[in-house]
């Protein structure tokens, strides 16, 4: 996944959830943060932000704050991303695809991702991954009723005869491993734990990043306490 016309700046402060205020080219910008997480770990004063600068004259925010780097690290921050480079990816992970729809409603949610091949239906939940601490990447954040939700809706869809997928998109490189985060949300690491017993598949895989690009790279270790 492509992003055009990317300024390179550096962070200031984050009034709220949705907005940022950077230096871009000498230049304070009020800038639209593109996930609403809590990201303190990222958006440290003085870091170098990546924005893409809109097409759109008329928009209140000029700029989408959509990378950060961390240390060595270039890490996305666009929560609204990881669906896209996982369904320009589907046929990395799956075999004989015949159909995709994204957004599939089934029961009380709508799963991210559905694919039908030549002998299974498939449903699949995307999840961005941006928390990492010494190379081990964490999910989720901040507390998920809603994953949780996507959780017991794909074992009901397990029982119901339909193969069930969560994808973790982890938003950057070179990372150990992937785990739940229990010290955030210790219910969604063990309804991840429920789930897997119960058929659920779980994959995890890091990310090519770069300042306009990225792309979905390779599976990486879980681990599940």
């Amino acid at each position: 996944m492509k992003y055009s016309n990317i300024y390179k700046g550096t962070f200031i402060e984050r009034p709220n959830r949705f907005i940022a205020v950077c230096e871009i080219d000498g230049k304070k910008e009020t800038c639209h943060v593109k996930n609403t997480g809590r990201c303190r770990e990222l958006l440290v004063k003085g870091a170098t932000v990546y924005l893409e600068k809109s097409s759109n004259p008329n928009r209140k925010t000029q700029f989408d704050l959509v990378a950060v780097e961390k240390n060595d690290i270039l890490i996305n921050m666009d929560s609204q991303i990881p669906n896209f480079v996982v369904a320009e990816s589907l046929n990395k992970i799956f075999s004989d695809i015949i159909f995709v729809k994204q957004e599939y409603k089934y029961g009380n949610s709508r799963f991210d991702i559905y694919i039908e091949t030549e002998i299974e239906k498939i449903f699949v939940e995307v999840k961005g991954v941006t928390l990492e601490d010494n190379g081990v990447v964490r999910f989720p954040d901040a507390p998920t009723e809603r994953g949780i939700k996507h959780l017991k809706e794909l074992q009901k869809a397990v029982l119901d005869g339909y193969r069930a997928c969560v994808i973790f998109l982890v938003q950057m490189q070179d990372v150990k491993y992937f785990e739940p985060n229990y010290k955030t949300h210790p219910e969604f690491a063990e309804e991840l734990k429920r789930a897997n017993k119960n058929g659920v598949e779980i994959f995890v895989y890091d990310s090519i990043v770069t300042p306009d690009e990225i792309k979905l790279n390779n599976p990486i270790k879980i681990k599940m306490p």
